[in-house]
């Protein structure tokens, strides 16, 4: 081949490159204008607002950081994080417990295991849904069927479940841990990755039932635990629905169910006072990820992998 067939071949090359890069792009756009205008805009835009006075009516002044010191100083803010940090750290926990527990036995390849496993991941399907959160605020209710099935058995002045600042926040952890069926999956799926010569292994050396558990099973679950604690954690922070709901978006008696999502919502939309809850919405994101950052970093010391 000549030297000028070669240059002809190369600019042929290079031409057919940038085309198939303008035809990357043309794909890729869609996500492009969805990352600026869904994703981006709206971050920096409400970054922006939340060193501002602004009421959706005038327009913005701005004020600094006086909605961020304000925060600090507003006793029912404070209550909506000490109520979320509660439901996060009482409701996740046990939630993937249950889970754990659910995909070890599901692992036992018992009979009808796709109906148990479609049965089980249900709720994960309608937890978050307001059909839910409003049958779960009828079962426990004064007169709710909860009620109804305790009487019968001899209890008596039993209290609303979800009128009373005890119980309130009670029900709708419990309604967080029935929906454990989507880290049961994770886990169930985990589990059927565990190669069986670890077990064999063990039971050569002696290793009972609990000793698998704690030597072989957990540890070699941990990456799996590490993704579902942090993807549990992270919705957990931003649940919504269900205090909404059960608490008829007043945050509950004595804001006993004012969770921190709730309260940013009514100063947004029904205070519309948008610079403050710009600014909660900016600590809500530090607090995720701040505690995803400390996930991340303490991993090294209990995630194990295979190799």
């Amino acid at each position: 081949m000549s030297v000028f067939e070669e240059l002809r071949s190369v600019k042929k090359g290079g031409a057919t490159g940038r085309r198939e890069n303008r035809a990357a792009f043309f794909f890729l756009l869609p996500w492009l204008l969805g990352l600026v205008l869904i994703t981006a805009g709206p971050m920096i835009a409400s970054l922006v607002l939340s060193f501002t006075d602004y009421n959706l009516i005038q327009a913005p002044s701005f004020i600094g950081a006086h909605n961020y010191v304000r925060m600090f100083q507003d006793p029912r803010l404070l209550n909506s994080l000490r109520v979320t940090f509660t439901y996060v750290f009482v409701s996740v926990p046990i939630q993937l417990v249950v889970a754990l527990i659910a995909a070890m036995v599901l692992d036992k390849g018992m009979r009808a295991l796709p109906f148990y496993r479609s049965v089980f991941y249900l709720p994960s399907l309608l937890g978050s849904s307001v059909a839910v959160a409003i049958l779960w605020r009828q079962i426990f209710g004064q007169s709710g069927l909860v009620n109804q099935l305790l009487g019968h058995v001899g209890f008596h002045n039993l209290p609303g479940w979800i009128s009373d600042p005890r119980w309130a926040l009670g029900t709708i952890i419990l309604l967080n841990v029935w929906t454990f069926g989507a880290p049961m999956i994770i886990f169930l799926a985990g589990l059927r990755q565990i190669p069986s010569m670890y077990y064999e292994a063990a039971s050569i050396d002696g290793a009972g039932r609990w000793t698998k558990l704690w030597r072989v099973t957990l540890p070699l679950l941990s990456p799996i635990f590490f993704f579902n604690i942090l993807l549990q954690l992270i919705g957990a922070f931003q649940s919504f629905t269900q205090a909404f709901i059960v608490s008829g978006g007043t945050g509950g008696p004595s804001d006993s169910t004012m969770f921190y999502s709730l309260y940013l919502y009514q100063q947004g939309f029904n205070q519309f006072d948008m610079g403050y809850a710009s600014a909660m919405a900016w600590l809500l994101f530090l607090i995720i990820a701040a505690l995803s950052g400390v996930t991340f970093l303490t991993s090294k010391y209990w995630v194990f992998y295979d190799n």
